[in-house]
């Protein structure tokens, strides 16, 4: 597959449930996700993945499970068996070590921790998609866990509202490697619109970004403008007229046009 190449201004990175329940050694959750997660490299792609989103500046969003609090669910009419088995486990404990994101991952200044999500998707329910709008955000890089619950779920609910959706398939783990081929060979290819490793996500953002013809020549005529009013004497010139200033011979192929018109 070839590298996949991201417009970094209409870019986020979505970091799903990196809390020490999940990825840290003596998580609650840790032992069914460590064969898979060990494997695959899980946690040390889904660093490399954000270390890399950083430092190209890409915006990076938290979209993360509801803590455990005392008297979650008591009241509810409904209950689904992913989130019973969360009442009874009390995962990612309110207050516990379990419930707090692994260090590595920690946010920084500036970015950004949408509400908790009650159930998997990270959209349902919370401010995500709020969050996403309000920074432009139009394509999606996601990583994170578990991969055919939490982050499938996610993926599906960012396609369906809009959203192009990329997913790093090392930077994710579950309970087996069949839970894995459910997620990321048969569900996933259906919503997402590339499924790649952490090493061509890094070396995607890596790349610098391509400006058009169009932003080129802008780019030039706003040098000439720059160049000539610094001279002595000149006055201020107009971004039509610096763009005649770097492709004369096409001002002149159309002023002879425009002449023979009007013969």
């Amino acid at each position: 597959m070839a590298t996949p190449t991201f417009q970094r201004r209409l870019t986020g990175l979505l970091v799903i449930d990196p809390y020490n329940d999940f990825i840290s050694e003596g998580g609650k959750v840790w032992d069914r996700l460590k064969p898979v997660a060990e494997a695959n490299g899980c946690v040390p792609n889904m660093l490399k993945v954000l270390q890399a989103a950083r430092k190209a500046k890409i915006p990076v969003f938290y979209a993360l499970h509801h803590r455990y609090r005392p008297g979650d669910y008591a009241s509810w009419k409904y209950v689904a068996p992913i989130q019973r088995a969360a009442w009874e486990r009390k995962t990612f404990e309110f207050g516990s070590w379990g419930g707090e994101i692994r260090p590595e991952f920690a946010p920084q200044p500036g970015e950004l921790l949408a509400l908790e999500h009650w159930c998997s998707s990270g959209f349902a329910n919370t401010d995500l998609d709020l969050l996403l709008q309000q920074r432009g955000i139009e394509q999606l890089i996601a990583i994170g866990l578990i991969a055919h619950t939490c982050l499938e779920a996610t993926v599906r609910s960012a396609v369906d509202l809009g959203y192009q959706v990329t997913v790093v398939e090392d930077a994710t783990a579950s309970y087996s490697d069949d839970h894995m081929r459910a997620a990321l060979e048969i569900a996933l290819p259906n919503y997402a619109s590339a499924i790649v490793t952490a090493a061509e996500v890094v070396s995607g953002i890596g790349k610098p970004p391509q400006m058009k013809s169009s932003d080129i020549l802008k780019s030039r005529a706003l040098a000439v403008v720059t160049t000539f009013s610094e001279l002595p004497g000149s006055g201020p010139i107009l971004p039509e007229a610096a763009e005649q200033r770097v492709n004369p011979i096409g001002t002149r192929n159309s002023q002879e046009k425009d002449r023979n018109e009007s013969v």
